[in-house]
């Protein structure tokens, strides 16, 4: 088999490892350009680029792939790159860039993609946010036979996953990872006994979501919403961009608030006491080994158990608050919804 792989993050890069471990070594890995990362802001190589020169594997950074856009020479030049190699198929997972017609046409047996979801459900960039932020009971990975549309093309299996009670992106995009590697082994495996284009089915008219990438003007928790809907984006928000609030704190010898921002990591939902009638967003308790307890939306409550402070560490409440002055009262600021 003859193939190309096209990915860029972790998660593309659990799928080549899968790959390469099951005896499938791509001839060539197209991935992101690097891009500068860390506290350094130093050029760093992609997950997916790191790994194939692990394995001496010929990589491509193209910038972008249209060949009559501005990066059009680039384009031309993967192009001639990929055709002489005379692919089979090139597995894509996470790439980064919209894949033109030329793309998918070029390889024998087309594109196969790894996606995050159960499509029709939550085609696009953020799957995984998306299903946790919406309180899914299940997600999974879908493997599909590109075409141009937005995640649009026709399903070639699908794994069901359950998503935990309390899983974040985090835990559930290294569960999905796993899967997604399992999955794209067994299609490969298809593939190379079939030598023709594998069984697919359209995806369903009905139940189409899609999953739009996330801002980081999305990360300001609405304390005017119930406990639960905030607990779900808290979770669905770590790692990346992190729910936070301002908390207003009164300066009584000036008489005006002052701000601080503060992350969110964790939080449970808590039954709201019965004659809370405290305005969302108030502190209505603190409790150093249980957490903060803020009032939220349609009379719930919020237990903070996990923050962070700009330039400190993730604490556990306990710590958090040995560095923090915090009063039942003190309130954290309403946003617009």
């Amino acid at each position: 088999m003859r193939f190309a792989f096209a990915g860029t993050p972790e998660f593309a890069q659990h799928a080549l490892q899968a790959l390469i471990e099951a005896g499938y070594t791509p001839t060539l890995v197209l991935t992101q350009p690097d891009r500068p990362a860390g506290r350094g802001m130093r050029e760093q190589a992609s997950a997916v680029k790191q790994l194939a020169q692990q394995h001496s594997i010929a990589v491509l950074q193209p910038h972008g792939l249209r060949l009559d856009g501005k990066f059009a020479q680039e384009a031309q030049s993967t192009q001639a790159a990929m055709q002489a190699l005379n692919l089979d198929v090139l597995v894509v997972a996470a790439y980064g860039l919209i894949l033109p017609q030329w793309v998918l046409t070029l390889p024998r047996f087309g594109c196969l993609n790894i996606h995050a979801s159960l499509l029709p459900r939550w085609r696009g960039a953020a799957p995984i946010h998306r299903a946790i932020e919406a309180g899914d009971a299940e997600t999974g990975i879908s493997i599909m036979q590109m075409d141009e549309g937005l995640d649009t093309g026709a399903v070639i299996s699908i794994a069901h996953l359950a998503i935990e009670a309390n899983e974040t992106t985090a835990q559930l995009h290294d569960r999905l990872a796993i899967l997604g590697g399992q999955c794209i082994v067994q299609a490969m495996e298809q593939l190379a006994q079939a030598r023709n284009l594998l069984p697919s089915t359209p995806q369903a008219a009905e139940g189409i979501t899609y999953a739009e990438k996330i801002s980081r003007a999305e990360s300001n928790l609405n304390w005017q919403l119930p406990a639960p809907q905030l607990v779900k984006k808290i979770q669905a928000f770590n790692p990346f961009p992190a729910a936070q609030s301002t908390l207003l704190k009164r300066d009584t010898t000036a008489d005006k608030a002052q701000g601080e921002t503060l992350k969110v990591w964790t939080a449970r939902v808590e039954q709201s006491p019965t004659d809370n009638a405290d305005e969302p967003g108030t502190v209505v308790a603190i409790d150093r080994s249980q957490g903060i307890l803020v009032a939220c939306g349609e009379n719930t409550a919020l237990r903070l158990i996990e923050l962070q402070r700009a330039g400190s560490k993730r604490l556990p409440v306990q710590q958090f608050l040995n560095g923090f002055d915090l009063q039942v009262g003190d309130r954290f600021e309403l946003i617009t919804p």
